[in-house]
């Protein structure tokens, strides 16, 4: 039988939170990090070996997937979760950060956004209604609402009217949201850097009434002092027990200041963009293996990850594999990444409760400043 969708409070140190969310396809444990499945595939990755890193929920797109293959497509075919042959959980971003960074000619205005595609030019609208719609095609398990991202830097009268806009969005959003059973639906609180904004628009959600709430509109360039800031401000406002969602975020380091500051979720393309890119994340720092250095490296990528790329692959391998610009490449350092990722959580998710967050984002922080292993 399906669940209803909680989310469960089960530790505590300072503002950082160990909790549980229970979702139509399995819990997902937090504080937790979710892999960009943007247009139904984690690239370079399988499904299974997406959760043999152990990530429990993954994001999924309603601008991408509206544009192609269709939503009705995929709800005639299933829905997402049997599409794509993902079983756990999947959060859809509502379309509104992709039509803003991606889309052509567009046009907003009180009934949503006319825009054209970026892959061919063809004319399409989203409004909040057409966005739940498409998200309740695609069976997400967790659906956010409708909102235009505040482009960044924005004077306070335009970040003003773009949050406005984005709550009345919300509410229509909620009014044409579909409950089921174990789905949930999250507001989305706007307002750029300007902290009345934030609250203002953290009250207007609380009284629509969300199972979660997300926080929108950072990682655009503001930078983390900025966005830990604005997170100073923002997360006291928001329900105690509903799960906290930092969209779009981001660096480990980011994520640890997010942690202690009450965050439980996040997303991003780093890991996967990076593993793209020959960037691999250690626990000693960032490592690029298009370098020289790792050429004769016989070692593993990380000697502390337990991935199958660092316990069966070396590192002059995967520097040759880069510089031959084999396919497997990308592969194997975006399964590091993720499985980096998904420990970096749940070391957090240890060390609150054991209540030594601050012991322990200090010892992270210190072995990242330390560097990558010298060469042999």
């Amino acid at each position: 039988m399906i669940p209803d969708f909680a989310f469960t409070l089960l530790a505590r140190d300072g503002a950082a939170r160990r909790g549980r969310m229970a979702t139509a396809h399995g819990t997902v444990e937090t504080p937790a990090f979710m892999p960009v499945g943007t247009a139904a595939t984690v690239k370079a990755m399988r499904p299974e070996d997406v959760a043999a890193t152990g990530a429990e929920i993954i994001l999924g797109n309603t601008y991408h997937l509206m544009l192609r293959p269709g939503a009705e497509r995929i709800a005639a075919l299933g829905g997402l979760h049997r599409f794509m042959n993902w079983p756990r959980a999947i959060l859809t971003d509502s379309g509104g950060f992709q039509v803003m960074s991606l889309a052509k000619l567009r046009e907003i205005d009180e009934s949503g956004v006319t825009f054209r595609s970026h892959l061919d030019g063809s004319r399409f609208t989203l409004s909040p209604e057409r966005s739940m719609e498409i998200q309740r095609l695609l069976g997400a398990d967790i659906t956010m609402a409708f909102d235009e991202c505040t482009p960044f830097p924005a004077e306070e009268e335009q970040a003003r009217s773009s949050m406005e806009l984005s709550m009345r969005w919300a509410e229509r959003s909620k009014a044409a949201y579909q409950a089921r059973r174990g789905h949930a639906l999250f507001g989305i609180v706007q307002g750029s850097i300007y902290d009345e904004l934030r609250l203002a628009s953290a009250t207007a959600l609380r009284a629509i009434g969300f199972d979660g709430f997300a926080v929108g509109g950072l990682a655009v360039g503001e930078g983390q002092e900025r966005m830990f800031r604005v997170l100073d401000a923002t997360v006291p406002a928001l329900p105690e027990d509903r799960p906290r969602y930092l969209m779009g975020v981001g660096k480990p380091a980011d994520i640890i200041g997010a942690v202690r500051r009450g965050i439980d979720l996040f997303d991003c393309v780093l890991p996967t963009r990076s593993g793209r890119t020959a960037q691999a994340f250690t626990r000693r720092g960032t490592v690029n293996l298009r370098n020289a250095r790792h050429a004769a490296d016989p070692r593993p990528l990380d000697p502390d990850c337990v991935c199958a790329t660092c316990s069966q692959y070396s590192r002059a391998y995967l520097h040759h594999l880069v510089r031959a610009e084999e396919i497997l490449a990308p592969m194997l350092l975006t399964q590091h990444n993720l499985r980096y990722y998904a420990d970096l959580m749940a070391e957090l998710r240890g060390a609150i409760e054991a209540g030594r967050f601050d012991a322990v984002a200090a010892r992270l922080a210190a072995r990242e400043a330390e560097g990558d292993i010298p060469p042999l």
